[in-house]
This record gives structure tokens, C-alpha cells and sequence, in this order.
């Protein structure tokens, strides 16, 4: 290795650029701790230098004073998420270079939990074909480990290997691991010591950021290379050392317990400043000035093409070989990178005030930390933190959410693929885009940014980020995430953590709770957050704490959750199915007859899972609860509503038996003459019960009935399917519900049956008012005597409950008998009421469908449509608190918080319930024009208890 330059001995303390023809000095972000501990970054010959990479910190670690912070990671500093991904990329281009393609084609990609998580994962797609496994904390049960090792000076040590494959480590190719830092190289040694005790192999390769080994840890590194027999070569994208005095731990200590006294003890007074007005004016990209005391980059001459950084490769020999750095093919210049590739100044990075930052403490409480800088672009908005906004993101079925159990290439192909599609529900989530003229209906998108992950949660949410950029979804989009990293402080502009967020872990850890940080983010001025998290990590400690730590200082936060991959449980060996429970039936499990229906779910009926209405709502507006995860209480009907039932049932039965009659013959005629009719739980469950009935009245047909779950966001129960497809045919299956609104189960159906073959996705119903489908009985909207009540029409089964405590990987979802409201059962009664009247309605649900079979039904999504202009017309902004139809509307009284009820002008006794029902709950019933359906409920949004009425029953419509 060559000697270090004497000219980097000392780091420098300022760099001299420009803007607007002023010269402007902007500070290096390691100036502090270096005056203070005499540390220094000393540059190896020929790359980039160390500190246009790096800042420095101090954490609170009895190993390590000193923090080496990133910024190009996307860890501790916000960055672009295009500069982020090409700093990996561009290494693993260079790994795929030294390998070739057949040593790249065999090699096989893993990552360093947290930090290097995401960084892995990029290495892994500049290298093309190679499958990803990180390295984890969370150990996951039935998942067996296939090693393990420990990284002595991390704050949390213990490192496992999980993968999903138990042979993705035992081939014999290339093993590259990935770290963000090599410092002492121990880290190292224990993975490649373990791994080689197992499954030899003769090559390996390292891969970081930056290399800042001493040269006696080199020496050491070589030596246990050839001990091994192996060739461990090394790639960086810059190398040097760090210069530690002898106390530098013992200072460093010291350091850090006199500026959090410090921070405790100034006054609240001094320091807070208030946020600046909601609609301050962003500042252009231009006029942003250089970067920022709060650790941005400098322009970085190393990126451009042609540079040549150190990538030293230890062979068994011990002989030094230097690698070209490779400029990154996969990024197009973006605002803050350069047609060569240099990074720009970041416009939140100015020399002027920005607002405050608190530091959050475990339990959740603001606590000042010290007063930042005034006059911050975005930021909170002036009326306080505004709701969190939960995306409905529709990950890719059964792509990993990250490299915790493998990531292969046909994984990282699906991913891309879809990428374009989770963009789009991110922006629309975010507003308008850049630069649209605010009129009626719009609002002008976010200036700035962030796109926040989590801990080793960090690849998924930079795709989004990256995604979210080139889209041009705000003018400027920045990635960090997380981290279990405790790190000082201090407001400085020569120190790299300007700011911090505190917060309870929110994933259930193994190691128990405790704090976690999210760096430079408060008071940066970012206009929104998205909080990117896994579905094991979406409890109520996180809205406790992240989202709640993140409000006071951000316009927006959004909540958006990729579904945690769990590996499926291992196949016994002697069995080729895995065993299932057979359905429930009744009368152990609901009132139905045995033969009417097998309820393919597990019984909750002893577990409590009912929430009061209000509590519920509060809960699932603020990103608190999935609705699937408890009950709200049964409602139980008084005396004059049975009355208005029973009175809609006579004068409807016919028209539900036509039709039943209408959606039965056109499935016999166009889907199967022998279905398999699977309905929705529980809409869906009285339809399939009456087209069974059918079947066998007209043609003796003993048609199978099952009900599974679905839940919206969640997909459909997996298990079920599994189920149906080990005992019919699943061309033979018919999925069925009462009604369509807006489609949302709709198009949720079709999404979770991608992953299984064999299943026709399009939905039967009853009612299609929405236009939704192309097989249904009627697309009128009009009442049907079903949804006036809950479980005493539908066997006394509540509705499906999806919750990680109670299902397991190999469980059915769950539900509830309500043995105890016997008494007030009519489902039976419901069947026997409309079947009576099958003979008579025959012959014209005959001609009906001879009328349907040769009409064009293509699905027109009109209520789609008229969803989303009621949800902008009302300031609700939220479609999924528009529940369109006769149908939905009364189950928004039932089970929601309604705001007001649009209704048909001259609606008549279709709606005689829902007046009733509104005027119980003090609900407004508002008349309207040119409504394509009978009704919509409006949930009222942006709901707290304190919003409802003194009654506690309605909230007021303003």
C-alpha cells in the first residue's frame, strides 16, 4: 500500500465554494470532533479523499468513541437516494469486473446488519445475477440458522444467518461480503472463520465504502488469508486511516457526558423557536447555497469519469492489487448529481436557521434538545402535526422485504417491475406533483422529501426513494433510515449529527426494548416524511413513538408498509402436504347447516376482540391498528329497526331471488358446470348459501360452499387457498360476495391470487352498483335485507380477524361464533325467505340471462370514479373513507364513525334503514344530484374522540 499524502495528515477545516459570485465557507463535517480529540482522517494515494465521504460523531459506546459517518449511505445523513444507490451499484460493477462473468454468475452477495443492509443489497444488483442474504438481529422462529458470528465493537454484536435456502451458502463459488466501513477487520474474520468452517470455498471478496484498517490489521488480514487458503481480495471506494490519540476513548467519554448535561439543562425557552408558516416558499435548487453544516457532500471530484480510487485485493500471497473504481452505469444525472457524477450541494444544507429539533425520549414525550436554526423551508406546518397517512402500497406478493431470508434475481426482476406502480401510490399519497398550479381539487406537491427506512429495513425503501426521484415526485427527494445507534448530538456545523429523534424500538426486538435514533432529520425542513417500515414493525409502539417523534417536525408523515417475509415452514419429509384443519361447520361453528357452508378459519370465539366504535377509529385513522386486527361491538338492533328488516325483506325477496337466480345460472354457464363456490367472509356467506340453494332446487346439484377471508391490504387467507387447491380443482372455484361499492375487494382478489395458479381471479356478486364486475345478479343499487345486520344474518360469525399474535404462519385467519345471540338469529330465516320465491321468478331470471350471456359487461369502473371525485369534493382525500352503495353505507353506521350520508334525491324505501340508523347516531343525511348510487357513507375524517358530539354518538358536519 502507498504511503500516506503528508498534505491530508490534518483534515481540512473548511472548504471554499461559491454561489451567486459570494465565496462562502463551508465546514467540514468531522471539524468538530477532530479539535476537540485529535482524531484525524489520513488519505491513501490515488482516490477520492476520505473526508468528501465522511463526517465524524461521537456515540455513547464503552468500545468506540468516534463515529465514521457516511455520506453516501443513507444511514445517518439524508441523501439522494440516486447518489446512495450508484455508491453500490458502482462497487458491485467492480466486483462483477475482478470476478468475470462466470465467477460473477457463481457468487453469491451478503451484507452486514444494519448499516450495510441496503448498501449489500445494491452491490448485489451492479453484480447481476448474484442471490443476496444480509446478515440479522431478528431471529425468526422455524427459520433455521445457517450461521452466525459477532461484531465486537457494534452496539448490538450478534449476528445471524437466515436464510431461506439452506444451501445458498454451501456452493463453492465467490462470497462477497459487504460492510459499509472496515476499521479493524475483526468483523470480517469471524464471518469468513465461520462460514469457511462449514462450507469451504477458495475466494472471497470484501467490499465497502471506505477501508480505514491500520496497516498491523492488514498485515493480519493477509496473514489469516493464506492460514485459510484462500484469496481475500478487497474493494473500496476510498482507503486511509483514522489517527487516534491514546485517550481519545476516555475524552470521547467525557465529551459526550458534557453535552447531554448540557442539552438537559438549558432552558426550554432558549431552546425552541417557533416553525415558519405552512406556506413558506421553497427555495430552488439553485439557490441553495453550498452544503450544509448539517454534513451534506461537496462537489466530489472522485465520481467523475475516469478517477481512479484504491480497491486493494489481499491475495494468499499477501500481494496488494489495485482496482479501478467504476462509475455506476444505473443512475442518470439527477439535480444533485452531474452529468460526471459529481454529487451537489443539497439546498437544506444553508448556512441560515432552521427550525428546532426535539430529542424524543423512549416514552414518547417531547424533550427540547437545543435551539437550531429559524426560518426552515417546509417543514411543520404552522397548525400543528396534520393525521398520519397510511399507503396501501401493494408489494409485489412474495417478494422479500428485504435480503433477511434471500433475495434472488427473479425476486430483484418483480421488484423492478412493480417499482413504477409503488411510485405512483406514494406521489398520490404525497399530493400533486412539482410545480402544478394549486385550483379545485389539487394541492400543490412537497417541495422536499424524505423517504425514512428502517434499520436493516433499508433496500425496499431506497428503491421507493430512487423511484419516488426519477419520477419527479417532489423537486427533491432524500433517503436515511433508522438506526439502534446511540450518537451525540450537537448543533454545530463541523459536526455530522446535527439532530436526533429518540423513540421505542417498535418490532418486538429479541434483545428486548429500547431506544432507537433517527438522525438529521428534525429541523431539516422537509416537507414530508415517508416512513417506510415492515408489517412486523407496524404496531402501536410505532405510532407511539417514530410517527409521533416525526409530526412536529415534518408537513406530512406517511406511513407505508411492506409486508414482512416469513419463509415458509419446511415440508415434513414424510408427508407431501402440509396438514390443515378441515373447515368449521355448523352447529359447532355457526348457525348454518353443516352442508350449507365450511368455514375455512380458525375459531376466536373465547379470545377478546372488541373495541368500542370511536377507540377503533381513532386507532386506523392514525395508523395505529389494521381494522382487521380487533371487532367493534355487535350491534344489536332495537325493535323498530327489526321491524324495518323484516318489512324490507318482504318487499325485496323476489328481486334478491332473480338476483341469485341471475349471477347462479350465468357462473353454470360460463365459469363451470360443477363450481366450487368460495364466498367472502362474511358478505359473501348468505350469497353462496342462496346460489347453492339454487343449484340444488333447480338441478339437484350438491354444490361445495367454503368462506374465507380477505382483508383489504392484507390480501386473501393464503392457507384457505392452499386448502382448496389440495381438495378441487381451482379452475372449478368461483369466489363470491354480496356487492361491489367502489371495487377495492375487487381488485384486492385479483392481486392476491397472482402467486397462485390455477385460480380465476374475477369476483361473482350479487349486486354490482359499481361496475366493477362482469358477473353479477343485478347492477342496481338497492337494499339488500343482508347488510341491515351483522352476524345475526350471516350464522352468527363476526367478521375475520387478521392478527400476527393469533395467526400464525400456518393459520387460518380467525373469526367469532356469537353463540350468545341465538336469540336474535335470522340467517336461516333470511335463506328459507328469498328461496320461497325461486319458482316464481324462474322464468324471467331465464330471459335475463339469455340477455346478459350475448350483452357486452365489460366492467366500466364508473363508481371507482365517482368515489374519488366525492372523496376531493369533501376535503376527505381518502377513498378508503367513501364507502359507496346501499350495502356499505350501512355498514359505516354499524361498525365506523359516519360523518354525513349522501343519498339520491327521491331516494324511497331503499333507505328507510339508513335514515333510521342516522338519525340513532345524530348523522346528517344529505340529498343530492347525479349520485350514481343509491347512497355513500362518508367516514369522518381526520376522526379523535374529541370530534365526536357531546352525545359521544355523531360528530358535527361542518
Amino acid at each position: 500500500m502507498s504511503r500516506p499524502r503528508e498534505r491530508d495528515a490534518r483534515p481540512p477545516t473548511d472548504v471554499r465554494t461559491t454561489r451567486k459570485g459570494k465565496t462562502i465557507e463551508a465546514v467540514w463535517s468531522g471539524t468538530w470532533v477532530a479539535e476537540r480529540l485529535g482524531v484525524s482522517l489520513e488519505d491513501s494515494e490515488g482516490g477520492p479523499r476520505l473526508t468528501e465521504l465522511l463526517g465524524l460523531a461521537l456515540r455513547r459506546n464503552p468500545k468506540r468513541a468516534h463515529l465514521l459517518v457516511s455520506q453516501v449511505l443513507g444511514k445517518h445523513v439524508p441523501q439522494s437516494p440516486r447518489t446512495v444507490y450508484a455508491a453500490g451499484y458502482g462497487l458491485g460493477e467492480r466486483v462483477r469486473a475482478l470476478l468475470g462473468e462466470d465467477g460473477a454468475a457463481a457468487a453469491v452477495v451478503l451484507g452486514y446488519a444494519e448499516t450495510a443492509t441496503g448498501l449489500g443489497h445494491c452491490v448485489a444488483d451492479g453484480l447481476g445475477s448474484a442471490p443476496y442474504l444480509h446478515s440479522t438481529r431478528r431471529p425468526v422462529p422455524g427459520v433455521e440458522p445457517a450461521g452466525g458470528f459477532e461484531e465486537a465493537h457494534s452496539h448490538a454484536t450478534s449476528h445471524l444467518l437466515l436464510p431461506e435456502d439452506p444451501q445458498l451458502l454451501a456452493g463453492s463459488g465467490p462470497l462477497v461480503l459487504v460492510d459499509d466501513e472496515f476499521s479493524t477487520g475483526n468483523t470480517v474474520l469471524n464471518t469468513i472463520r465461520d462460514l469457511h468452517a462449514r462450507h469451504p470455498r477458495p475466494h472471497y471478496v470484501v467490499v465497502a465504502l471506505v477501508d480505514m484498517r491500520s496497516p498491523a490489521d492488514r498485515d493480519r488480514l493477509t496473514a489469516f488469508a493464506a492460514e485459510l487458503g484462500a484469496r481475500v481480495d478487497l474493494i473500496a471506494l476510498a482507503s486511509g486511516t483514522v489517527s487516534l490519540p491514546d485517550d481519545v476513548l476516555t475524552k470521547g467519554q467525557a465529551l459526550v457526558e458534557e453535552h447531554e448535561a448540557l442539552t438537559e439543562a438549558l432552558p426550554a425557552a432558549a431552546q425552541i423557536q417557533p416553525a415558519p408558516p405552512a406556506d413558506a416558499e421553497p427555495a430552488s435548487p439553485a439557490e441553495a447555497g453550498p452544503v450544509a453544516p448539517a454534513g451534506q457532500i461537496q462537489p466530489a471530484p472522485w465520481a467523475e469519469s475516469g478517477a481512479v480510487a484504491p480497491a486493494e485485493g489481499v491475495t494468499a500471497a499477501g500481494q496488494n492489487q489495485a482496482a479501478p473504481w467504476a462509475e455506476s452505469r444505473a443512475v442518470a444525472p439527477a439535480e444533485d448529481v452531474t452529468a460526471a457524477g459529481q454529487i451537489q450541494p443539497a439546498p437544506w444544507a444553508e448556512s441560515e436557521p432552521v427550525a428546532p429539533a426535539q430529542d424524543i425520549s423512549a416514552a414518547g414525550q417531547n424533550q427540547p434538545l437545543r435551539r437550531l436554526r429559524s426560518g426552515v423551508r417546509g417543514g411543520a406546518p404552522a397548525d400543528g402535526p396534520q393525521p398520519v397517512t397510511r399507503v396501501e402500497l401493494n408489494w409485489p406478493s412474495g417478494v422479500p422485504d428485504g435480503g433477511r431470508h434471500g433475495f434472488t434475481p427473479a425476486h430483484r426482476a418483480r421488484l423492478e417491475a412493480a417499482l413504477p406502480e409503488l411510485a405512483d401510490r406514494l406521489t398520490a399519497a404525497l399530493g400533486t406533483g412539482p410545480g402544478t398550479e394549486p385550483g379545485p381539487g389539487t394541492e400543490p406537491g412537497p417541495g422536499r422529501i424524505l423517504v425514512l427506512g428502517n434499520e436493516e429495513l433499508m433496500y425496499a425503501p431506497l428503491r421507493l426513494a430512487k423511484a419516488l426521484e426519477e419520477a419527479g415526485a417532489a423537486r427533491e427527494v432524500r433517503f436515511s433510515t433508522t438506526t439502534r445507534s446511540p450518537v451525540l448530538a450537537v448543533d454545530d456545523p463541523g459536526y455530522a449529527i446535527r439532530t436526533r429523534l429518540v423513540f421505542p424500538a417498535h418490532d418486538a426486538p429479541a434483545d428486548g426494548p429500547g431506544d432507537r435514533y433517527a438522525y438529521n432529520v428534525a429541523g431539516a425542513g422537509f416537507d414530508a416524511v415517508i416512513a417506510v417500515v415492515d408489517s412486523a414493525g407496524d404496531t402501536p409502539e410505532l405510532h407511539a413513538g417514530l410517527l409521533t417523534a416525526l409530526a412536529p417536525h415534518t408537513g406530512r408523515v406517511v406511513l407505508a408498509v411492506v409486508p414482512s417475509y416469513v419463509p415458509d415452514p419446511p415440508a415434513t419429509p414424510d408427508r407431501q402436504e402440509p396438514i390443515m384443519p378441515e373447515p368449521l361447520r355448523g352447529p359447532a361453528f355457526s348457525s348454518y347447516a353443516p352442508e350449507d357452508v365450511g368455514w375455512l378459519l380458525q375459531d376466536f370465539s373465547d379470545v377478546e376482540l372488541e373495541a368500542p366504535t370511536e377507540e377503533r377509529e381513532e386507532a386506523i385513522q392514525a395508523g395505529g391498528a389494521h381494522y382487521a386486527e380487533s371487532l367493534p361491538v355487535e350491534y344489536q338492533p332495537s325493535p323498530q329497526y327489526q321491524e324495518l328488516y323484516q318489512s324490507a325483506l318482504t318487499a325485496s325477496a323476489a328481486r334478491i331471488a332473480r338476483a341469485v337466480g341471475t349471477v347462479t345460472e350465468t357462473v353454470l354457464a360460463e365459469r363451470s358446470p360443477s363450481p366450487v363456490l368460495v364466498s367472502l367472509a362474511r358478505a359473501g356467506t348468505p350469497v353462496g348459501v342462496l346460489m347453492r340453494r339454487w343449484a340444488q332446487t333447480r338441478y339437484g346439484l350438491d354444490l361445495p360452499h367454503y368462506a374465507v377471508s380477505i382483508v383489504r391490504g392484507r390480501g386473501i387467507d393464503a392457507n384457505a387457498l392452499r386448502w382448496l387447491a389440495a381438495h378441487h380443482d381451482p379452475a372449478d372455484v368461483v369466489f363470491v360476495d354480496g356487492w361491489t361499492g367502489k371495487g377495492a375487494i375487487t381488485r384486492e382478489l385479483r392481486d392476491a391470487l397472482a402467486e397462485f395458479e390455477g385460480f380465476n381471479p374475477e369476483i361473482v356478486v350479487l349486486a354490482d352498483p359499481g361496475s366493477c364486475v362482469d358477473t353479477y345478479g343485478t347492477r342496481e343499487d338497492f337494499l339488500i335485507p343482508s347488510a341491515c345486520l351483522n352476524s345475526t344474518v350471516s350464522g352468527l360469525i363476526s367478521r375475520t380477524v387478521l392478527r400476527s399474535d393469533l395467526v400464525g404462519p400456518a393459520d387460518f385467519h380467525g373469526a367469532k361464533f356469537y353463540r350468545e345471540l341465538a336469540g336474535a338469529d335470522v340467517s336461516v330465516a333470511f335463506v328459507d325467505t328469498v328461496a320461497a320465491h325461486f319458482d316464481e321468478v324462474a322464468d324471467a331470471v331465464d330471459e335475463e340471462v339469455k340477455e346478459l350471456l350475448a350483452a357486452d359487461r365489460t366492467p366500466t369502473w364508473e363508481g371507482w370514479a365517482a368515489v374519488e371525485r366525492i372523496s376531493e369534493e369533501h376535503g376527505i382525500h381518502d377513498v378508503n373513507l367513501v364507502k359507496p352503495g346501499v350495502g356499505e353505507t350501512t355498514r359505516v353506521l354499524l361498525r365506523r364513525v359516519p360523518w354525513k350520508i349522501l343519498a339520491q334525491r327521491g331516494a324511497g324505501p331503499d333507505l328507510d334503514h339508513v335514515r333510521l340508523l342516522a338519525e340513532q347516531r345524530g348523522v346528517p343525511v344529505e340529498e343530492v344530484d347525479g349520485l350514481p348510487y343509491t347512497c355513500v357513507g362518508l367516514i369522518h375524517p381526520r376522526f379523535t374522540r374529541g370530534a365526536t358530539g357531546a352525545d359521544g354518538k355523531a360528530v358535527a358536519s361542518k
